[in-house]
């Protein structure tokens, strides 16, 4: 309910303001699909499973839970890496370079974004990987342990290991570093504090918040990759079901982070959510006991 309602007023405010989004925002925006989308694709299923006590569908719904969970994972794990990449960019350039980030190559990147994470996602179907149930049996995603006695499970994993996770991770931790030794260096050129322009203080924020969210989603993520690494080389019996659960709802609740992180971070987005309020609000009429229809009372509801 959070990640569809909280990503859902990201789109709309993208919707309203479209003719003022700059082009980093586009990033933004497709981060709040993958995240809606994985909500919607996936948690339906899994819920109804887990009130089921045992996974619905069969092999058919098994084998498209995983695909869309690995899909919106790739997509947003390389939309944070673009995310990162143009902000040290934008960073490291000079005011009048930084501005020369276009809307027509930020929407290639996010086409290719999506080829490269399908890509991914179909290759098990064509025999390279497989999918297969959780431990916990309601849930499905890559057959982990499948992976230790099988030379072709092996290599897909490892190289979507370093090329779906470690890679780009590296890339945006080297990425924010980047940016935080250049705005360290900048700010000690300035003894005033009250001096530092403001674009630079906006330009800190936006960076601040870019990491946070890089934060949330890859602290999510790190205790589902430990134990399904861990899988790889050890029986998936060596792990309690627990274990392998809390990883894995620990993983699904990045999809509700980002828009508590706009709300706090952007002035904007705070306003856009408040005309949203506003826009869904209703009145309805309200007939107090003491003069019932005399004094009618109009109370707001707010959407």
């Amino acid at each position: 309910i959070l990640t569809i309602l909280g990503n859902s007023a990201v789109l709309a405010t993208a919707v309203r303001r479209s003719a003022l989004l700059k082009a980093p925002e586009l990033l933004t925006v497709n981060l709040a699909v993958a995240d809606i989308g994985m909500a919607l694709s996936m948690y339906p299923l899994a819920i109804a499973s887990a009130w089921n006590h045992a996974w619905l569908g069969g092999d058919t719904s098994c084998v498209y839970y995983a695909l869309m969970g690995f899909l919106f994972g790739v997509c947003s794990m390389m939309t944070l890496c673009a995310m990162a990449v143009i902000r040290f960019l934008v960073t490291n350039s000079s005011k009048s370079s930084s501005n020369k980030i276009t809307k027509s190559p930020v929407c290639i990147l996010i086409a290719f974004i999506w080829l490269y994470s399908l890509l991914w996602a179909i290759l098990p179907l064509v025999g390279w990987g497989y999918y297969g149930p959780e431990p916990f049996g309601i849930s499905c995603t890559i057959a982990w342990s499948k992976f230790h006695n099988s030379s072709n499970g092996f290599s897909f994993i490892l190289s979507m290991f370093l090329l779906c996770t470690v890679l780009p991770a590296l890339t945006i931790v080297a990425c924010y570093l980047g940016i935080a030794w250049k705005v360290h260096k900048a700010y000690q050129e300035i003894q005033n504090i009250d001096r530092i322009p403001n674009a630079a203080k906006l330009e800190k924020k936006l960076t601040l918040m870019a990491v946070l969210i890089s934060v949330g989603f890859l602290s999510s993520w790190t205790p589902y990759a430990a134990t399904s690494f861990w899988s790889i080389f050890n029986s998936s019996d060596s792990l309690q079901p627990v274990v392998t659960l809390l990883p894995c709802l620990f993983a699904k609740s990045s999809t509700a982070y980002n828009p508590f992180i706009y709300y706090v971070f952007s002035k904007t987005f705070r306003c856009e959510v408040r005309k949203l309020q506003c826009c869904c609000a209703w009145r309805v009429p309200y007939f107090s006991s003491d003069n019932s229809m005399e004094n009618p009372v109009s109370t707001m509801w707010s959407g």
